[in-house]
């Protein structure tokens, strides 16, 4: 393991090469690094996939604090100069969808789509998808493969309903958005070669519709885009084409992860089936014990301040780990322990403040629903090798299983 940094002073400067961040992408457990970052300095000078040097913040606070601070910004993250974590940006809206969404007058109509009451995605229809997912595996005998029958059907049918996608075109689509998210391996070549199929589908399909009669949301911002035109054809296909690579991506790794975890925890298990009104507080912990961020989440400094022990100059950009952040003993006691019922729960895995996640909602209400069915449908489900044979895919920026074997 190589020591992280502490800040380096100009009379000071780094000596030895810079840790180079991410420093795991496996959700089994929490890099030590990270550990000892938190503990030792919350605010670490690291280098990135890309070759560029950052700021890792640690800290439960003083990520609250990049979170809250104007001073911390994200929308110049594109910027042709900017310091990056992974491969190049290809177009600014694909890392601010949001505020060009709602420079457009389309943000509301997203928000209603992920909001609480989600219409694309009742319950009785999530519950009975979860359940044919599981029937599936089920029929294809033990041990079968959680992730590929839970997680990733569950995801990939909630965002493809939620835009109005074709399912049976999810297998293609998720191959390209695991190519999306996965850092280091692929050329910058192949990775823009591999989004532009992605964007393309998405303008085709958006293009097809008939006004008036939406599938999905995709079709809705269409729409609405087609009459005020604030977006560009291309700039919708790209931010439609992030709603799918992120939701599912982020939705199909905390299921799996989530999986993973409640698993190990036969009494939690056992007490949810008993009192399934119980499950949305256990979502929140496994919300916050999960580790499921391969990279970290970028903030560009927007004019010079003091972060901790840290001088931070403009134009540097800072990584916010999350998962780390959910184990800071500042804020929670007994970080490393599950405790279903622990309350209050302030993690910060949809972010904090006004940098909220928007798919918050949907990933706590359908993880409510998706996790009950699994424990009613397989009361005897367990893992079907020991925790530390769960094999995990490499350099994902959204940390994924390659396979959860499991028995009932």
């Amino acid at each position: 393991m190589t020591a992280p940094q502490a800040p380096a002073s100009e009379e000071s400067p780094h000596e030895a090469p810079l840790p180079h961040y991410p420093f795991s992408t496996r959700g089994d457990r929490l890099a030590p690094e990270l550990h000892e970052l938190r503990g030792r300095c919350p605010v670490a000078r690291v280098s990135t996939n890309s070759g560029d040097e950052a700021w890792l913040v640690t800290g439960y606070e003083l990520t609250q604090h990049v979170l809250r601070d104007r001073a911390f910004a994200r929308s110049v993250l594109a910027e042709a100069d900017s310091p990056g974590q992974d491969a190049p940006i290809l177009a600014p809206e694909l890392l601010d969808a949001m505020n060009h969404l709602q420079k457009a007058g389309l943000r509301d109509e997203v928000l209603k789509s992920l909001g609480r009451n989600q219409p694309e995605l009742p319950a009785d229809w999530v519950e009975a998808m979860t359940r044919e997912g599981l029937e599936a595996m089920v029929r294809e005998g033990g041990p079968g493969d959680l992730q590929h029958h839970f997680a990733e059907w569950v995801a990939g049918q909630c965002m493809c309903r939620l835009l109005g996608l074709p399912f049976e075109d999810h297998a293609w689509l998720a191959v390209r958005a695991d190519l999306d998210l996965t850092m280091v391996t692929p050329t910058h070549e192949e990775l823009a070669r591999n989004w532009e199929e992605i964007r393309v589908y998405m303008h085709e399909h958006m293009a097809a519709r008939r006004p008036g009669e939406p599938r999905g949301l995709a079709d809705r911002l269409a729409d609405l885009n087609a009459a005020h035109q604030g977006l560009t054809d291309r700039q919708l296909s790209n931010i439609v084409s992030v709603l799918f690579v992120s939701g599912y991506e982020d939705f199909a790794s905390f299921l799996g992860v989530g999986a993973f975890n409640l698993l190990q925890h036969p009494e939690v298990m056992s007490g949810l089936r008993d009192r399934p009104e119980t499950m949305p507080q256990c979502v929140e912990e496994l919300l916050r014990c999960s580790v499921v961020l391969g990279n970290a989440i970028p903030r560009f400094v927007t004019q010079d301040a003091r972060l901790g022990s840290a001088e931070v100059k403009k134009g540097e950009m800072v990584l916010l780990s999350l998962d780390a952040v959910n184990y800071d003993t500042a804020a929670f006691s007994d970080p490393e322990g599950f405790d279903p019922t622990r309350s209050p729960n302030p993690h910060l895995r949809f972010g904090y403040g006004r940098h909220h996640c928007p798919g918050a909602h949907l990933v706590r209400r359908q993880s409510d629903i998706a996790f009950r069915v699994l424990l009613d449908r397989l009361p005897g489900i367990r893992l079907a090798v020991p925790p530390s044979e769960v094999p995990w895919h490499p350099d994902r920026m959204a940390i994924m299983a390659a396979g959860i074997p499991v028995t009932w």
